[in-house]
């Protein structure tokens, strides 16, 4: 059934226009369209010419950089431009609602369930807090600076960049990102348990730990049957895995690729890559699929994953597939389809592409 909506979604796309909205300078343009399918082996992706672009004078966008989907199918898109912080489509890319005029760092976006209602929590690198709201945008929870820590001089040197949620306790995990490095666990209510990490290049340390996910697969470590703590160490291009009290586990290596935050669904991890070390920083950036075996699978817009003496060779942007501008984030819905949030991408709306292999 999933393949077959799969398949009927790809050929409407490539009947409407088959290739790719590539962005461009001119702000709020329409993008121009050329073909190309982008992905490897069974992971492969055509884009959908034109998706979610909005009047610029209406609805602008600055950097895009987080998306995630609710209960009833919705694309939420963060972006930290005040005129509306939230952005939310149908699937289509049609506008459905708008909010949000005090996140001028709007930078991280996750969504969890509690008795039967979802919650977004936002990170604001610039006002130094993680906000937890409703779906309509009214505040419900505020996260300042963890004072308690004794790490932090001021509020200033917290700049966090994402949370995760425990989907069993409702535990908050906050990545410190763009600030001290340190993760910072709270139970659902805000209070302070415990914190690790700091600035580093040990298996315990971080150089931006820009992203975090509460990994629900099973059997991912010898051992530990439940949940663990994905957390992105982006300047040393890994993943690293932790326990959910902060014991080091492993570490993903992923030579080459500074990625933004693990995304799951179903088994398999997804990440955006803003850049990596072999690209000149202009214009660079792919997405990465891994499987459960923790081996990246695709590289939808880099260059061919490799493996030699099971160590993954360094990737690279593919300079033929232009559409790509830094990004920062990736979603993916029920028909495989992903959606990519763009930092630093010349103020273009977020690009989606449909599965077709």
């Amino acid at each position: 059934m999933k393949s077959t909506r799969r398949t009927f979604l790809a050929q409407a796309a490539t009947t409407a226009a088959a290739g790719i909205a590539i962005p461009t300078i001119l702000f709020g343009a329409r993008p121009k369209v050329s073909e190309t399918v982008v992905g490897h082996g069974g992971y492969r992706y055509r884009a959908v010419p034109n998706w979610g672009i909005l009047d610029s004078s209406k609805n602008p966008v600055n950097d895009c950089h987080e998306m995630v989907q609710d209960a009833k199918g919705r694309i939420i898109l963060l972006t930290n431009e005040t005129k509306n912080n939230v952005l939310i489509y149908d699937k289509s890319g049609k506008l459905l609602e708008s909010w949000g005029n005090s996140y001028p760092g709007a930078h991280g976006l996750s969504l969890a369930n509690e008795g039967g209602q979802q919650f977004l929590f936002i990170s604001d690198t610039d006002r130094h807090q993680v906000i937890k709201t409703d779906l309509k945008g009214r505040e419900i929870l505020k996260i300042d600076y963890p004072k308690e820590t004794g790490v932090y001089a001021h509020p200033t040197q917290f700049k966090p960049t994402e949370t995760s949620i425990n989907p069993t306790n409702g535990d908050i995990y906050v990545a410190d990102g763009y600030g001290e490095n340190y993760i910072t666990q709270y139970d659902k209510t805000g209070q302070y348990i415990r914190h690790w990490g700091g600035k580093g290049a040990d298996n315990e340390q971080f150089d931006c730990c820009h992203g975090i996910l509460v990994d629900t697969r099973k059997n991912q470590v010898a051992g530990i049957s439940g949940p663990t703590l994905l957390i992105t160490d982006r300047r040393h291009n890994c993943l690293k895995r932790f326990s959910m009290d902060g014991k080091y586990l492993s570490t993903i290596a992923l030579p080459g690729s500074y990625i933004c935050r693990p995304v799951l669904h179903n088994d398999m991890i997804y990440g955006a890559v803003f850049r990596s070390t072999s690209d000149s920083y202009p214009d660079s950036g792919y997405v990465q699929i891994l499987d459960k075996a923790n081996k990246v699978v695709s590289t939808p817009g880099g260059s061919e994953p490799i493996y030699k003496d099971d160590q993954l060779q360094e990737q690279r942007k593919d300079r033929e597939f232009a559409s790509f501008l830094h990004p920062h984030d990736v979603l993916v819905d029920e028909d495989e389809s992903l959606y990519v949030a763009q930092w630093n991408s010349k103020k273009t709306y977020p690009i989606k592409l449909v599965r077709v292999s």
